[in-house]
C-alpha cells in the first residue's frame, strides 16, 4: 500500500531582503528633491516600520518608494501590512508590518477551499503557523498547488514536497 504524499503551505519573508529594501528607500528618500524638507524618513521601530513626513501625501510617497523597493526584491506586497496615516503632532505617520505566518482565520480559508474545489482524496491539516495537505496521489497534490496559487489573502509557498 502506498503511503500518503504530503506538502507544507507557508508564508515566510526573507527577514535579510526587506532590511536591504529598508536601506534602499531610506537612500532614495535622502536623495530625492522631492522629499527635501518635508521630514520624509523612514526606519525600524522594534518589529514594526515607521514612515513619517510633514504631509499625508508625502508619508504615503514614503511608503510608495519602500513599496517598490520590496518588489524589487521578490517580496510580495501582501506580506506588508500597512496601515493608514496618522497626524502625530507636527508630522504624519504610518506604520507597517511583515506578516509571517498563517493565522487561523486564513488557514480556515486556505483548508475550506481546499475541501470544496481541491480533488475529493486531498486532507488539510493545521499545524500552527503553516498547513500540512496530503493524499495519496501526488498528481492531486499538484492540482492542489496550482489552485492555491490563486489564493488572494496571502503570499503562500509550498514546501517539503513528498
Amino acid at each position: 500500500m502506498a503511503s500518503d504524499s504530503t506538502f507544507d503551505v507557508v508564508s515566510k519573508v526573507d527577514k535579510q531582503e526587506v532590511s536591504n529594501a529598508l536601506h534602499q528607500a531610506q537612500k532614495e528618500i535622502a536623495q530625492r528633491y522631492d522629499f527635501k524638507g518635508v521630514g520624509a524618513e523612514i526606519d525600524f521601530s522594534g518589529e514594526r516600520i515607521l514612515m513619517k513626513a510633514a504631509s499625508e501625501e508625502r508619508v504615503k510617497a514614503v511608503l510608495d518608494v519602500f513599496q517598490s523597493k520590496l518588489v524589487k526584491r521578490n517580496i510580495s506586497l501582501k506580506s506588508l501590512d500597512a496601515g493608514e496615516p496618522y497626524a502625530s503632532g507636527k508630522e504624519y505617520r504610518l506604520e507597517a508590518g511583515i506578516k509571517e505566518g498563517i493565522d487561523q482565520p486564513t488557514a480556515k480559508k486556505i483548508t475550506k477551499l481546499i475541501r470544496d474545489e481541491a480533488p475529493k482524496s486531498v486532507k488539510a491539516t493545521i499545524q500552527g503557523d503553516e498547513l500540512r495537505v496530503s493524499s495519496k496521489s501526488r498528481d492531486d497534490l499538484q492540482d492542489t498547488i496550482a489552485l492555491l496559487k490563486g489564493f488572494e489573502d496571502a503570499d503562500l509557498q509550498f514546501i517539503n514536497f513528498r
